[in-house]
């Protein structure tokens, strides 16, 4: 049955949909089940045909997404990060991409004997490779937190990196096809055209953000359509020039002092995720898979010396006096796979070169498609053994995230991190937030529930979740979506009011923290009155039952501390605290009078 093209466009929407959950229910990128399913209703079955879909507009389209994409990715670029992030992460995103773009080029130039052109900026398109497909690696692997720590932000660093190098690339071998310009004058102009122009927009509209000249409601389509107007703009006064533009205005938002930008980020990565979703399928609905098959033997050359040769080499020399130890390289010699900006870039670039008549463009998506299902498939089906075969994963994960970064979330991890467990808080207030930082605590600002949150909060080291806030609305999204994630190691306060039927069965479905009756109100009173978080040594001459005398009955276990080990007081081991000893004792004390 032939679809109509609103038919096609709400099928592509809900095969978007549906592709993202399998990738989040499976906890595997995203792109396998997209790709997939762009190739099985594309040219396996002939339902989704994008070029009949939109016709003329369908190039413009790509244009306007990849635009959208290149600066959403961009706006993640602050050069602080790179400094703070590490040795090992500066080299990978500088001499490692360098590496792996040139000896990437080479075996393309080689084995598929393309131009030097066209072999540079493939190389360009797959040094990259991003958090939405190392992310969902990394939940699954559970390798050590800084092997996890240097691949995450790998991934979102060199995502803006990669497209501006393959952004360059392309506008010089676009200059040098012209016959009638000189090459460097073309060139030239482009870069500064890029430059300018998104020097100057990303100025202005941080002029805009920072003196709130629009209601809040207004801020995120303004910046996005503006975004759109200077890429239009760009490309009518220099021809190729706005993906460059597009580029720089994210960097320069990104780095612009005293601009908040973190509600833009997470508004373009909601409106990202639907677009690259759809886009993807739209690609690969238009791969003809004859064209893979023709890459013969050269395509599967190349995709070897991208995994074997060109990562191993980049990582090896990024490491040098560096503290990771052999087998740490090795695992990060394994750990490369490509994303959907790749394919993305390389779907427009190629659409823009067949029209100027490049030789072999017509094999640069096919190509770029083969790089991302070699490495993502294969390294997905071998990493967590390769992890395990090398001894590179974490053990038990011991620490905490905390949602709810009130007052007795911050005295018990100021207790806890001082004996060496990993405690990162959560919380929307960011009054909360700073006096958590004023502690010197690991904080995230934000639902930790949200996209932004699975790209950028480090749950390395740590596998529990506590539920301390007074958010009603907020904690039952942020319980769900961890359970999804560690099982049953989510926790959570007694509701105050449970005397409606509603209540009385949400709390059934709850592991209780600190006891039958604890709510968050009760334990915020408390803490207004000036308890105090504090740690007990409990041994065989001073006993829990001694503890409890000495506070008149009146204490509150919440954790304690045995054998190297953090078990969590909850409402079903409470009886075990009597048996308990050679353990420190974490609970919340009245405070002592003083004397009169």
């Amino acid at each position: 049955m032939a679809l109509t093209v609103t038919g096609s466009l709400a099928l592509i929407g809900v095969l978007s949909l549906l592709c993202q959950y399998i990738g989040w229910r499976l906890r595997i990128p995203a792109i396998l089940p997209l790709l997939l399913t762009g190739l099985l209703f594309g040219p396996g079955l002939g339902v989704i045909d994008p070029d009949a879909i939109f016709g003329d507009l369908l190039f413009p389209l790509i244009s306007l997404g990849v635009a959208i994409i290149l600066f959403e990715g961009s706006l993640t670029l602050n050069f602080k990060d790179i400094k703070e992030h590490g040795r090992m992460v500066s080299r990978l995103v500088s001499l490692g991409m360098l590496v792996t773009w040139v000896l990437t080029s080479l075996a393309c130039y080689i084995f598929m004997d393309f131009s030097l052109g066209l072999s540079c900026l493939f190389g360009a398109l797959v040094v990259v490779t991003g958090p939405t497909v190392i992310v969902p690696m990394l939940r699954s692997i559970k390798p050590k937190a800084e092997l996890s720590h240097i691949l995450r932000w790998e991934g979102i660093l060199i995502d803006p990196l990669g497209a501006l190098l393959a952004v360059l690339v392309y506008e010089y071998i676009v200059s040098a096809a012209d016959p009638a310009s000189h090459v460097l004058i073309a060139f030239s102009s482009t870069i500064v055209m890029g430059l300018g122009l998104g020097s100057l927009a990303g100025f202005v509209i941080g002029l805009m953000i920072r003196g709130r000249w629009l209601p809040l409601y207004l801020k995120n389509s303004a910046v996005l359509i503006l975004m759109l107007a200077a890429y239009v703009l760009s490309n009518q006064l220099q021809d190729e020039s706005g993906l460059l533009t597009v580029t720089v205005m994210g960097v320069w938002l990104a780095n612009m002092r005293g601009v908040e930008i973190d509600d833009i980020i997470e508004f373009k990565e909601t409106l990202t995720v639907l677009l690259i979703s759809a886009l993807f399928i739209l690609l690969a609905g238009r791969l003809n898979s004859d064209a893979m098959v023709s890459l013969g033997f050269g395509g599967v050359g190349v995709l070897a010396v991208v995994m074997l040769i060109a990562r191993p080499i980049s990582v090896w020399l990024s490491a040098a006096n560096t503290r990771l130890s052999r087998n740490d390289k090795w695992f990060l010699s394994w750990m490369a796979p490509r994303g959907i900006v790749a394919a993305a870039v390389s779907s427009l670039f190629a659409i823009k070169l067949q029209q100027i008549d490049m030789a072999d463009a017509d094999k640069l998506v096919p190509l770029v498609f083969m790089i991302i299902i070699g490495t993502v498939v294969i390294q997905s089906l071998t990493a967590s053994w390769w992890a395990k075969k090398l001894g590179v994963t974490q053990g038990k994960p011991q620490g905490l995230l905390i949602f709810g970064a009130g007052a007795l979330s911050r005295e018990l991890a100021k207790v806890l991190t001082n004996r060496d467990f990993k405690v990162i808080l959560a919380d929307t207030n960011w009054d909360n937030i700073r006096l958590a930082r004023m502690d010197n605590l690991s904080v995230y600002f934000g639902n930790p529930s949200s996209e932004h949150a699975q790209n950028y909060l480090q749950l390395a080291g740590i596998g529990r979740l506590l539920i301390i806030s007074p958010y009603r609305q907020l904690n039952p999204g942020v319980s769900v979506f961890y359970r999804d994630l560690w099982g049953a190691k989510v926790f959570e306060l007694a509701l105050q009011d449970i005397s409606t039927g509603r209540h009385a069965q949400a709390q059934k479905h709850k592991t209780l923290l600190f006891g039958q009756s604890m709510s968050y109100a009760k334990l915020a009173s408390l803490m207004a009155q000036g308890w105090q978080v504090k740690a007990t040594t409990i041994t065989e001459t001073f006993t829990f039952e001694q503890f409890c005398e000495q506070h008149n009955a009146n204490a509150i276990p919440l954790c304690y501390v045995q054998e190297g080990q953090l078990q969590l007081v909850l409402a079903d081991n409470e009886g075990e605290l009597t048996h308990l000893h050679n353990a420190e004792l974490i609970s919340l004390v009245p405070a002592k009078k003083m004397p009169t």
